[in-house]
C-alpha cells in the first residue's frame, strides 16, 4: 500500500513537471531520494521513463484532432472517405526532422549519460543555468514581435534546430519542454507556438524512449509491478491534462520568467541538500 501512495505522488510530480519547463527528470531524481519504491534497480530505471506514457496520452487526448493526419471528405459517388490532411502531414514530417538529432545523438549516449549525469549535482546546475537562460531570453525579447505564430509557419531548418535544442535535455535537470520552448522563443516563435510544438514533438520522442526502456527491461513484469506502472501512468495522465491547460492559459498573459526564477531557487535548494548529505 505504501508503494501505491508513493507511485501516486510520483505520477503527480511527472504530470506537473513534464509539461512545465522545470525538468520532469530532474524532479523525479530528487523525489526518488525520498520515495524510492520497493522494487529492483532495473524496474525503477524503467519506471521513471515509462511513466511518461501517461503524460503522452494526455497530449493525444487534448490535441487529437490537431494530431490526427486524416480528414473526412464527402463524395457523391463513393460516400465518405478519409484522405491525408496536407497541413498535418507536413507538420508530422517537420516533427520527424526535429527527432533526427535525438536519434543520432541520444540513442548512442543514453547509457553513458545515465551513468555520468544522473545525479543531484548535475540537476542543480542545469536547473540554475536554464533558469537564468529563461530570464535572459525573455528580457531580451521583451517588446519584440513574434516571427512564427503558428506551427504551419515553422520551416525545415527551424524544425531541425529545435531538435538540436531538444538534445540539450539529455542532461538531467535541463527539461525537454524547457529546452525546446526556449529554443523556439530564441528562433522567433510565439510562446503558444513553441509550447504546442513541444507537446507534439514529445509524442514520438517520449514514446520511443519508453519503448526503448521497455525493451531493455524485457517486458517481464510481475502483477504487482504492472499495477504500480499503470497507477503511475494513470495519475500522470490526469495531472498532465491539468498542467497543459494551465500552461496554455498562463502564457496568454505571462512570460516564462517565473519558471526561470523557480528553477534557480530549486537549484540552490538541491545544492544545499546535496552539500549537507541529505541527498546522498
Amino acid at each position: 500500500m505504501l508503494d501505491i501512495i508513493k507511485v501516486i505522488i510520483l505520477g503527480i510530480v511527472e504530470g506537473i513537471t513534464e509539461w512545465l519547463p522545470i525538468s520532469s527528470t530532474g524532479h523525479m531524481i530528487l523525489v526518488e531520494r525520498f520515495l524510492r519504491l520497493s522494487v529492483s534497480e532495473a524496474y525503477w530505471n524503467m519506471f521513471l521513463v515509462v511513466i511518461q506514457l501517461g503524460a503522452i496520452l494526455a497530449v493525444v487526448f487534448l490535441y487529437f484532432w490537431r494530431l490526427w493526419p486524416f480528414t473526412k471528405v464527402n463524395s457523391q459517388e463513393t460516400g465518405i472517405f478519409r484522405v491525408v490532411d496536407r497541413r498535418k502531414f507536413f507538420m508530422w514530417l517537420k516533427i520527424m526532422v526535429s527527432c533526427i538529432p535525438a536519434i543520432v545523438i541520444g540513442l548512442p549516449l543514453d547509457d553513458w549519460l545515465d551513468e555520468h549525469f544522473y545525479n543531484p549535482n548535475t540537476v542543480a546546475v542545469m536547473l540554475i543555468v536554464y533558469g537564468v537562460a529563461f530570464i535572459f531570453v525573455e528580457k531580451r525579447n521583451a517588446g519584440k514581435k513574434d516571427v512564427i505564430r503558428s506551427i504551419d509557419k515553422i520551416d525545415w531548418t527551424t524544425a531541425f534546430i529545435i531538435g538540436l535544442f531538444q538534445c540539450l535535455a539529455l542532461i538531467p535537470g535541463t527539461s525537454r519542454s524547457g529546452a525546446t520552448i526556449l529554443g523556439g522563443i530564441v528562433l522567433g516563435m510565439s510562446r503558444k507556438t513553441a509550447s504546442e510544438y513541444t507537446f507534439f514533438l514529445a509524442v514520438p520522442v517520449m514514446l520511443g524512449a519508453s519503448l526503448l526502456k521497455l525493451v531493455k527491461f524485457g517486458f517481464a513484469f510481475s502483477a504487482y509491478e504492472l499495477l504500480l506502472l499503470v497507477v503511475g501512468m494513470a495519475v500522470a495522465f490526469v495531472v498532465s491534462i491539468i498542467s497543459i491547460r494551465f500552461l496554455m492559459k498562463y502564457i496568454k498573459t505571462h512570460d516564462f520568467k517565473a519558471f526561470g526564477i523557480y528553477r534557480i531557487v530549486l537549484g540552490v535548494i538541491v545544492f544545499l541538500f546535496s552539500f549537507t548529505g541529505l541527498m546522498a
